[in-house]
């Protein structure tokens, strides 16, 4: 078979043609990762924005993992809680309402544009001025609105409806003052001038320039709590994975002071003495000790209080053989609404891998004029605020659940994995990985598997396992809830994998409009 000169898994059809397009014409898979950035920021533009954040794993052709951690911070101070612009809305999920907060007191520092500059200049090989090319010429011409960023946008209308200028991002041409509908193409050339200009003229420009200075002055008189320190002292910080070995694979994944990658951790090694493989796919054996390890995860994480108030614990002692032998004994003895978070998976025919993961939250509704750059809400998010809102700790990184991570089976075979999903990040990593190591799929039906997900003493359980395995996992569970289809809620695990032989595979997760492109 042909060796392909790449792969590419991502959330959207433009987002993944950035991509392969920077791989066609010699770029490598961070130039391809940073041309996705900018395409999701157009095409994905609830899920995308340069006024959020994200985290890299990358690795080079014969090099170790590293992590790029250029997700938000907090401020170094906020104002009393009187003057802050900060409110709620109601997103309508259809079978479930979820409130989030907006407003510009939910801004938090962002590193998206940082982050893209550091990891350019690590490991890019291509001019940015051209990596973003296909991004701007999205942007121009318009993307045509899919099935599955329709239903997004209406999820969060309230917050695209929260200014004239948000709403800009996504309106119809038919129908000025409306959100546009499925099949209709959007044109935002505003974008792509601000792409333009920060190529031309540098991340100063956002972090100590005019755009900077735009935003910091809109924060002071509107309500908002970041100020030039903010943006000025932003760094991108570079980290090793955390490193995990399961079943003679080893994981790379994000490390602390994120959360989503030590918690992953534990689940694994919890579920390996399990030998998970031993049992039948969707059995009551195999998703009944994979729902009972998410609970135990769940009840590590309130117990030792990881990623209470919007940080993680340092302690990478949850991975201690003490703690984990009292919570593997619970396992011998037991018998047996989303966020704005998409994922970049990418191989090219050098060696090199790129896994990303970003976000922008749901958006705060602000969008910052001449860039047409919206930003993020992190301050406004329940997750990190779990003592009340404004509450956070001064000028720390946010913890988050994102894990783009890398896999090093002990065939030889390399895997680029993640997800978005909030809480179900975590679940859907987990499942595909223990899909790929225990069952030996394949990458696509290693995606596609229906998935469980357990939080708040509820047992979400995907369409799939028959009727005999849900009244099983109903005696172990006093609360189920089974979803008719699959759906977005179990996250978006668009992954790649290049054999030891060379052969390229992937699968862009059906849940949440995935699709996978190869050379």
């Amino acid at each position: 078979m042909k060796k392909s000169a790449g792969i590419v898994a991502a959330g959207h059809p433009v987002t993944a043609s950035a991509a392969t397009e920077i791989l066609r014409a010699g770029g490598n898979a961070f130039d391809a990762a940073l041309a996705a950035l900018f395409a999701a920021c157009v095409a994905e533009p609830v899920l995308a924005s340069l006024g959020g954040g994200g985290f890299l794993t990358a690795q080079s052709a014969d090099s170790q993992p590293l992590l790029y951690d250029f997700f938000a911070q907090t401020p170094h101070a906020r104002p009393v809680e009187s003057e802050l612009d900060f409110y709620p809305i109601l997103a309508d999920f259809g079978t479930a309402q979820q409130e989030f907060h907006i407003g510009m007191g939910s801004i938090a520092t962002p590193g998206a544009i940082k982050g893209a500059f550091a990891i350019h200049r690590d490991l890019g090989s291509m001019p940015l001025r051209e990596i973003i090319q296909p991004a701007c010429e999205a942007a121009r011409d318009g993307v045509r609105v899919n099935s599955f960023q329709h239903y997004i946008a209406e999820i969060v209308s309230p917050i695209i409806q929260s200014s004239p200028e948000a709403l800009q991002l996504h309106a119809s041409a038919r129908q000025p003052g409306v959100i546009a509908g499925r099949d209709e193409t959007v044109c935002n050339p505003t974008t792509a001038d601000g792409f333009e200009i920060l190529a031309l003229e540098g991340e100063a420009l956002f972090y100590r320039g005019e755009m900077g200075r735009q935003l910091t002055s809109d924060c002071h008189g509107h309500g908002g709590c970041l100020t030039p320190t903010d943006l000025e002292s932003y760094q991108v910080v570079r980290r090793l994975p955390l490193t995990l070995d399961y079943r003679g694979t080893r994981l790379f994944t994000n490390p602390p002071p994120s959360i989503g990658g030590i918690l992953i951790a534990f689940t694994l090694a919890l579920l390996e003495q399990e030998r998970l493989g031993q049992y039948r796919v969707n059995s009551a054996a195999h998703l009944g000790r994979i729902s009972h390890a998410m609970k135990l995860t769940q009840q590590l994480r309130s117990d030792q209080g990881i990623g209470a108030g919007g940080t993680a614990a340092s302690g990478l002692d949850i991975l201690s053989s003490e703690l984990l032998g009292r919570y593997r004994e619970v396992m011998r003895n037991h018998k047996g609404f989303s966020r704005g978070t998409t994922q970049i998976s990418i191989a090219d025919g050098a060696g090199n891998l790129a896994s990303m993961t970003l976000s922008n939250g749901e958006g705060s509704g602000y969008v910052l004029p001449g860039c047409a750059i919206m930003l993020n809400n992190m301050l406004g998010e329940e997750d990190i605020n779990p003592h009340g809102f404004n509450r956070w700790p001064y000028n720390r990184r946010i913890a988050s659940m994102m894990s783009p991570s890398l896999v090093n089976t002990a065939a030889g075979d390399t895997i680029a994995l993640g997800s978005g999903g909030s809480n179900r990040i975590r679940s859907a990593i987990l499942q595909v990985l223990i899909n790929l190591i225990d069952f030996g799929m394949e990458i696509e039906p290693a995606v596609e598997q229906p998935r469980v997900h357990f939080e708040s003493d509820l047992l979400n359980i995907e369409n799939g396992p028959s009727a005999a395995t849900l009244r099983a996992l109903g005696k172990e569970f006093a609360d189920i809830r089974c979803w008719p289809e699959k759906n977005l809620f179990f996250g978006g695990a668009h992954s790649v994998m290049r054999k030891n032989n060379g052969q390229l595979s992937g699968c862009g997760d059906s849940r949440r409009g995935g699709v996978c492109y190869r050379l």
